[in-house]
């Protein structure tokens, strides 16, 4: 286990001439500042570095702007995209004086999440994993002023540069989803996300596979192992990290945006879940598709409060892009064995009791992932600890139903004010605990109706197609 102490010597060792501190904004994005190796000491470990919080996003306003980051040993790694030897070291954020956590801090609502499921006795440990998908592109051009707005992406391997004259054009294009695991030489980033494994396993995160994912265009996945709630949200950000900048050394970029591509698979995050209690898993048992009753009452609370989660889980106004019929994207709330046409999918492909877990497919990686996966076992724990029905599984194809049949089943909401609409009127499960706040919830609508009428005021240029010489 890392200490202050072992961090301090690590740095001595790699010879550190900078201490970066990370510490995520409300909307998941790593934000931080820099102080010399020599400012490193055990005392700052607990007594933390202050820097001014009024100019982050949603948090405190100038006159009350003195905060403090705290360093989590833990977190510590070599940083590799440094020009001079620099330690990186994610903080959790607290207030200056008493150095109590502040509210608004998400990796500090994620450590509440944990210790919420502690103090009900139902589990110990909650095991996260998610998959989030991504695109890797070779040009991204965008604007928007008051008289114009566009965007342009470009690939090496899309369909759409099938015609292109590249001196000379090769012809191997992934045709619009077709995307899904084509060999050399379609798939053009093989190499490029090995790269990015072989980074992501040097800062000791566990990857499990690498390929290219459905869409045209770059689409990619690279999944890492599970583990707790804390630790896989830190990592998922320290994977983000890498893969931009790793992409970035080569001349290309990375985007986590759900829909970039109009008419082709997006990029979700699905996430399996479950709960263990004195090293033993909880989800296995003898009910439906050998899942325990915790389990079936665990997906009853995320089915219960599913259309609240997608302000968390899915917190843009492009992810209701993606949560459209037709994609792949799991817009019904049910629950099913095997069927990727579910929300919430229960994995078969190990019979051990401690592979047993559920997928909950909405999520997207635009999500930040401590409020995200803060949510979802919040969410969990309510219909744990209520007993609550998941009602009966779907197992046939949801997107085949017959439409008397597929109005009986509900959908996800079909835009972020959908959404955001539902977390005002349904979030007394995430107050459980202190987890969340009603202060930290108002903030979050606020923002959020900020971005979703900065996009509802702009003339859309598709709307001059249909409508110019009205």
């Amino acid at each position: 286990m890392s200490t202050a102490k072992s961090v301090i010597e690590k740095a001595r060792e790699n010879g550190v001439k900078m201490v970066d501190l990370k510490f995520c904004d409300t909307f998941g994005a790593w934000q931080h500042f820099s102080v010399p190796a020599a400012e490193l000491t055990e005392e700052v470990f607990e007594e933390g570095f202050g820097f001014d919080g009024s100019s982050i996003r949603g948090w405190k306003t100038i006159e009350a702007s003195d905060m403090l980051a705290m360093p989590d040993a833990a977190t510590a790694f070599i940083d590799p995209f440094c020009a001079v030897s620099t330690l990186s070291v994610t903080c959790t954020i607290a207030e200056t004086g008493t150095r109590e956590p502040y509210i608004r801090d998400p990796r500090g609502i994620a450590q509440r999440a944990e210790n919420y499921l502690l103090s009900t006795q139902v589990a110990d440990t909650a095991f996260f994993g998610p998959e989030a998908e991504f695109f890797i592109l070779e040009d991204v051009r965008y604007d928007n002023k008051n008289n114009a707005a566009f965007y342009a992406v470009d690939s090496e391997e899309a369909a759409w540069n099938m015609g292109c004259d590249e001196m000379p054009n090769l012809g191997y294009k992934i045709r619009h989803k077709e995307g899904y695991m084509p060999a050399l030489p379609s798939d053009t980033h093989q190499n490029l996300r090995t790269e990015m494994v072989l980074m992501l396993q040097q800062l000791g995160i566990q990857v499990e596979r690498q390929h290219h994912e459905v869409a045209t265009g770059g689409q990619a996945e690279i999944d890492f192992k599970f583990d707790t709630l804390l630790k896989t949200a830190d990592r998922l950000l320290l994977y983000k990290y890498v893969l931009k900048n790793v992409a970035r050394t080569h001349g290309k970029t990375v985007t986590f945006m759900p829909k970039p591509l109009f008419a082709d698979n997006g990029s979700g995050m699905h996430t399996h879940v479950s709960l263990w209690k004195k090293d033993k898993p909880l989800f296995a048992g003898n009910e439906y598709a050998g899942m325990s009753r915790e389990a079936l009452h665990f997906i009853g609370g995320i089915l219960k409060h599913a259309r609240t989660l997608c302000a968390f889980c899915n917190p843009t106004t492009n992810s209701y892009k993606r949560l459209v019929p037709g994609y792949e994207a799991p817009v019904n709330l049910a629950y099913s064995a095997r069927n990727r046409s579910a929300a919430i999918r229960i994995p078969t492909f190990s019979e051990s009791p401690k592979a047993k877990r559920i997928e909950y497919r909405p999520p997207d990686p635009t999500a930040n992932p401590y409020l995200a996966f803060a949510a979802l076992l919040m969410a969990g724990l309510d219909g744990v600890l209520n007993k609550i029905d998941p009602g009966e599984p779907l197992d046939k194809n949801i997107y085949e139903l017959p439409p008397e049949e597929l109005k009986l089943v509900p959908n996800v909401p079909g835009s972020l004010e959908e959404a955001l609409i539902c977390l005002e009127h349904d979030h007394e499960f995430l107050l459980k605990g202190d987890v969340f706040s009603e202060d930290f919830i108002d903030m979050w609508i606020l923002q959020k109706r900020r971005e979703q009428d900065a996009m509802r005021l702009r003339p859309h240029p598709y709307e001059f197609f249909l409508y110019y010489d009205a």
